[in-house]
Formats: structure tokens, sequence, C-alpha cells
């Protein structure tokens, strides 16, 4: 029966985190129409700030019990989260959304090692393998044809590491502590970051920029995009392990380039497709395991 339960919890659990997945996939598109209009500290501010209040709002009694190191480790995770985003909101708007989307996931190779780094894990020889595929994938989606890096492409490779220091010490912290509430608290702690940098890097936001459909963008990145991926990644990933997390994470990037294409107008090159096809044969064998036999 326990099995049974634990089977089921990890089941819920990878579901919860495929509904991640769409959900951020889609946010590429809302994030780049947005950020054309606000600016990207200003734009994580409003976003984190909504998710907070509605975090707030609905746990206020989990909220209320929060412990010290609640506060320490949840304000970690906020400060990766807010880092994180900043260089990808920022990247998002010298590069595409596609492009973005999947340099974002070379987290997924960055985990294992990461992992092993700080919690022991040793990574195996596919993952050194998987490494070099997925720096090869990276460049054809990356380099442009003078061979240097667009700016945005660094800020998101950047933030891809970021994000990966993010998944390792969620799955070490959740051991421990109430997912709920180190949710609650890194929403809170990115949301003060980004109002306290944001008037430092880029001055004054004009709020009359935001109209009716700016309003609906926000609250679907603040509600869904944010508030709500954030939960059930927190509470998935008490449940499974950073690689595996990282790796049904990763396919974010699918939504990404599909979303993309079906509303951005983004053209699908024979270059990005190979790129793109490297970047998940090194995922895909980055956890690649040999069935024991005997």
């Amino acid at each position: 029966m326990k099995i049974q339960e634990g089977n089921g919890i990890k089941a819920l659990s990878v579901i919860g985190l495929i509904v991640t997945t769409i959900i951020w996939g889609s946010a590429f598109v809302v994030m780049k129409n947005s950020v054309d209009v606000i600016s990207p500290t200003y734009l994580l501010a409003l976003r984190f700030t909504i998710a907070s209040i509605a975090l707030v709002a609905i746990f206020w009694k989990r909220v209320r019990s929060v412990r010290k190191t609640d506060l320490m480790c949840g304000g970690l995770l906020g400060v990766f989260l807010f880092v994180s985003y900043l260089l990808q909101t920022y990247g998002l708007k010298y590069t595409t959304a596609s492009k973005n989307a999947f340099i974002t996931t070379l987290y997924v190779i960055l985990v294992p090692f990461l992992h092993w780094f700080f919690n022991g894990k040793k990574p195996s020889g596919n993952n050194l393998a998987a490494a070099v595929i997925a720096v090869a994938g990276l460049a054809l989606i990356s380099l442009e044809g003078d061979l240097t890096v667009n700016i945005g492409d660094l800020l998101t490779l950047l933030c891809g590491l970021f994000f990966a220091f993010h998944i390792v010490f969620i799955g070490r912290y959740t051991k421990n502590h109430d997912p709920i509430v180190l949710t609650v608290v890194q929403m809170v702690v990115a949301a003060a970051l980004s109002w306290m940098l944001a008037p430092l890097l880029e001055g004054s936001l004009d709020f009359r920029v935001i109209d009716g459909s700016m309003v609906t963008g926000l609250l679907y990145l603040g509600i869904f995009s944010t508030m709500l991926c954030f939960l059930l990644q927190n509470v998935g990933q008490k449940h499974l392990s950073p690689n595996t997390s990282s790796i049904i994470l990763s396919f974010e990037a699918v939504y990404g380039l599909v979303f993309s294409v079906l509303f951005l107008g983004e053209t699908v090159t024979a270059r990005l497709m190979a790129g793109c096809v490297l970047m998940f044969a090194s995922i895909i064998l980055s956890e690649y395991r040999k069935k024991s036999t005997g």
C-alpha cells in the first residue's frame, strides 16, 4: 500500500511539473509582448508582487507560523529566482522567444554537476558526454553568421545557471521544509528585490502604459506562470530528484517554441531544429541508465 501511495504521489508530481512546463512555454509569448511595453525589472516586480499577494492571501495561516530557517532557505531561493528571471527577461529583449526558451533549458545539464557538488551525488559519464552535445546544440541555436553570440543569448545562458541552482536547492530544502511556505517566502523576496533594483536600473515606471490587455497579461504571469507554477514545482520536487525534475521542466522549451511559432510567427530553420535535436539528445543521454541484468 505504501509503495502504491508513493508511486501515486510521484505520478501526481510528474503531472504537476508537466502542467508547469506548458504554462511556462506559453508565458514566453506573454513575456515577449509585455517586455516591449514594460521595462524588464518592473515587469518582474509586478508579476512577483501579484504572486506574493495571492499566495499570502491563500496561505495566510501557514505564513503566520513561518520559522527563521524557512525565511533563510526561502530567501536564498528567492535570490536565485530573481537573478535567473532578471537575466532571462533582459535576454528576451535581445533574442527571440524560442531561442530564449531553449537556451534556458541548459540547466538540465548543469543540475547533475551542481547536485554532485552540493549534495554529493556524482554524475555519470553520460552526464559528461551530454554536456559536450549540449554545447554543440547551443552553438547551433545561439551562434550568428559571424560566429558571435548575441548578448541576449549570453544573458539567457547565465539565467540557465541560476535556474540550475534554484532547482538543486529546492530539492535540498523541501526535504525538511514546507514547500508551500518556501514558495511564499521566495516570491516575497523576489518581489522585494525587483522593486529595490528597478528604479536603479530603469528609472521610474510610467503606469499609464499598463492598459486593459496588459493587465490581463500581468495577471496571467503573476497567477498562473508564477504563483501556480512555482507551487507545483516546489511541491513536486519534494517527491522527485533534482535530476528528474530538471528533465521534466526542460520541456518548457518545446512549448515555448510551439507557442512562439503559433503566436509570434517565428520561423523554425533547419539549423535551429538541428540544435534543438542535439539539446534534447543531450537531455536524454544525461539521464540514461543501463538496466541491470542478472
